[in-house]
């Protein structure tokens, strides 16, 4: 291994400088964690704004017009800001090394990604600065959100989120393309973990349901601003083609959230069971059904629009079909445990905490798809209760066991275990005291979007409960920042692999370098990392085997690989001055009375950013 390291430079690059122009995919990955998170406890203030609003009757904490802009903001936050960049923090992060590749197949399309996001959601979060945020719900339904052209709220809204799919689009593509041509030798489709193939199937659920909601908020910017009717019915529109055009990205998208989520606890939960993940092809032929059957279940948010027995019939249909695949993973989850040598660390406290909480909301959404209980459900704070319990206890219980699992391979430290479980132990209180109570008030009739309502229609208690466990999921999340600041500076060290890992990021140090692998390994099976490691007995049980120095990535490499250079690429700051000029550029349609100056600022500003990054070097000099 000797030529190999000695061609590598492995001075730390350190300065703000070295962050704007990183292409490293751990690196951005860091940026998309990071950022998510600080957008998180934005929406949580929102959410506890929101709940302190309706903690009792006749609530007077917010106006209604600051209680519109809240919730919209708080449900954008949530799906685009935060769960969606967090599942692209962990896929960034460990893709190429689940992978045995050294960084993603276009690493400066994956800082375009990276800053267009980041510039794209402070741009959204600059309304509160011009006249107010978004306020017609973060569904952006028309011919509502089309009607209030005295204000730019929704148009922040509307170019936000083009900008936001144009980042979600290249990702993916980067993504695929990275599955498709960077694995390591030996490493077939069904050798790969069971992340990668969740992160490979949003990938392409992104590619294929994003243009569509780019065309709908396309012309609702036409019809805000330049006088287009797609939505008014006067005219002869048909105001339910944006639903149609919405929901066919907003269903996979509850998917795009979900099944990354899905896939970290399918790498957990063998680690912490001490057994290889039981039906590992039903677990990835699974998220693939999931990832297709979710294209044809869009409708079953618009069984109260009229759209006729037979339309609402085959939807019903697919709804509860969608189900069959979920239930299969989950008793794969439920196998793999079984019979185990458990562990209960942190990680896998917050996976068997996933499974339970989505469980309950899987449950509650299978009523959704019984028409008649649907039309009573329809707009009712059950509704609240179910996306929740999804995307709340489903998809941020898994991002959280993910942090907890690999903050010893991004930092070499250790968090808190002790921290860990009374963050996880108030997570599990405050989020069930906070969201079961509305399935009570939806099935009492509480209307979801109402910033206030009477005393004496018996909403009172489970009102006050719901707010009271609100604060405590934000007392729990004290405990985890306080356990991040205190591991990164004084956390046990960690080691390369502190889990008894099964996949190929644990075969490299904490934190990886730059290049990932001094030699790219040879995969021979599933699980290859744990094979270097374990031998069965005559009975069958793990018998581990003398380390051998290199283990998986020394011995195994191709033909000549140990002496050739490392070539990686170049920093370039290109990719986010591309991405500064779109979003300026965007600042240009919102404010077109005067705006296009901008429009012609940011287009140039954006093409040099795109043609400085399309000519210069792509790799480094002589360094590598």
């Amino acid at each position: 291994m000797t030529a190999v390291a000695q061609s590598v430079d492995h001075d730390p690059k350190t300065g703000l400088w070295s962050w704007i122009t990183t292409v490293d995919h751990k690196r951005i990955g860091l940026l998309y964690a990071v950022t998510a998170f600080a957008f998180f406890l934005i929406a949580g203030i929102e959410a506890l704004l929101i709940r302190a609003q309706l903690a009792g009757p006749d609530g007077t904490v917010l106006s209604a017009e600051a209680y519109n802009q809240l919730f919209t903001m708080h449900g954008l936050t949530m799906v685009f800001l935060v769960v969606m960049p967090i599942a692209s923090a962990f896929i960034n992060y460990l893709l190429p090394l689940m992978l045995g590749a050294r960084d993603v197949a276009f690493p400066r399309l994956n800082a375009f990604s990276y800053w267009l996001f980041l510039f794209a959601g402070l741009m959204i979060y600059s309304s509160f600065l011009f006249g107010g945020a978004p306020d017609g719900a973060w569904v952006g339904y028309s011919p509502l959100a089309g009607q209030l052209t005295e204000t730019v709220r929704m148009d922040f809204w509307a170019v936000g989120l083009q900008l936001l799919g144009v980042a979600s689009i290249a990702s993916s593509v980067n993504f695929i393309a990275t599955v498709f041509t960077m694995r390591a030798p030996g490493m077939t489709m069904l050798r790969m973990p069971v992340f990668v193939w969740m992160a490979l199937v949003i990938a392409f659920l992104l590619l294929f349901s994003l243009p569509a909601v780019g065309i709908g908020l396309f012309q609702l910017f036409l019809d805000r601003n330049f006088g287009a009717v797609f939505y008014e019915a006067a005219a002869g529109a048909d105001p339910l083609l944006w639903q149609h055009l919405f929901w066919i990205f907003g269903h996979p998208e509850v998917y795009v959230l979900v099944l990354p989520a899905m896939g970290i606890v399918s790498e957990i939960l063998p680690v912490f069971s001490r057994k290889p993940l039981f039906g590992y092809e039903f677990v990835v032929f699974s998220g693939a059904a999931i990832g297709f059957i979710g294209f044809g279940v869009w409708s079953h948010h618009m069984f109260t629009s009229g759209m006729g027995p037979v339309a609402e019939a085959g939807f019903a249909v697919s709804t509860m079909i969608i189900a069959v695949p979920t239930g299969v993973k989950i008793f794969n989850w439920i196998g793999t445990t079984w019979g185990g040598r458990l562990r209960m660390a942190t990680p896998m406290l917050f996976s068997l905490g996933f499974i339970a909480q989505f469980v309950i909301g899987g449950l509650s959404g299978v009523t959704h798809a019984i028409v008649p209980t649907d039309y009573q459900q329809h707009d009712t704070y059950y509704v609240v209760a179910h996306f929740h319990y999804v995307l709340f206890g489903g998809a941020i219980f898994g991002y959280v066991a993910g942090v907890y699992y690999w903050f010893p391979k991004w930092t070499g430290r250790m968090l808190d275990e002790r921290l860990g479980k009374i963050h996880f132990w108030l997570m599990v209180l405050g989020f069930n005291l906070t969201f079961a109570p509305m399935h009570i008030l939806g099935l009492n009739g509480m209307p979801r979007r109402t910033y206030r309502y009477p005393e004496g229609l018996g909403y009172e208690f489970w009102n006050g409960m719901a707010t009271i466990g609100a604060f405590i999921i934000a007392l729990s999340f004290v405990f985890f920042i306080i356990n991040l600041v205190r591991a990164r500076r004084h956390g046990g060290v960690a080691g390369d692999d502190p889990w008894d890992g099964r996949t190929l990021e644990w075969a490299t140090p904490s934190p990886p370098p730059e290049h990932n692998f001094d030699e790219v390994p040879l995969v021979r099976s599933l699980d290859d990392f744990w094979h270097t490691k374990y031998a069965e007995d005559e009975e069958g049980r793990a018998v581990r085997v003398p380390a051998v120095t290199g283990a998986a990535t020394d011995a195994d490499t191709e033909a000549g690989d140990d002496h050739e250079a490392i070539h990686m690429p170049s920093p370039s700051y290109y990719p986010a001055l591309a991405s500064l000029g779109l979003v300026v550029f965007g600042y240009g349609m919102i404010y077109l009375n005067w705006g296009w100056i901008a429009v012609g600022v940011g287009a140039i500003v954006a093409l040099w950013g795109l043609f400085g990054w399309s000519l210069e070097p792509v790799t480094k000099g002589d360094d590598h």
